[in-house]
């Protein structure tokens, strides 16, 4: 957790930003149950409370799902299957991610 900087402030206001664990951001990807949906915004407020700070960084917490997504479709290839459902995580806007296995079309 660090403190949000005068230049980070113009953006994302004021307090601490959380930069999660990549391992963080793909448990909560793993508790979403078959027919739900999450979004990226829902994740950062988890792990925000989770450390206590003000804001979940959007950056690193965009790119950890972006890699745990990629990491269950290498699992998947090879058989296994429990895998990370990346599927059911959104944008922040609530859109598809087209950075994840097959992009929208898959």
């Amino acid at each position: 957790m660090v403190e949000i900087t005068d230049k980070m402030s113009k953006r994302w206001g004021t307090g601490t930003v959380v930069i999660p664990a990549p391992r963080e951001v793909d448990e909560i990807m793993k508790q979403v149950h078959k027919g739900r949906l999450i979004i990226m915004n829902q994740i950062r407020g988890i792990l925000s409370q989770k450390h206590g700070a003000s804001i979940g960084c959007p950056i690193t917490t965009g790119i950890f799902a972006n890699i745990a997504a990629h990491a269950a479709e290498e699992a998947a290839v090879e058989g296994k299957q429990n895998i990370t459902p990346y599927w059911r995580t959104l944008k922040s806007k609530g859109g598809l991610n087209e950075k994840y296995p097959g992009g929208v079309e898959a």
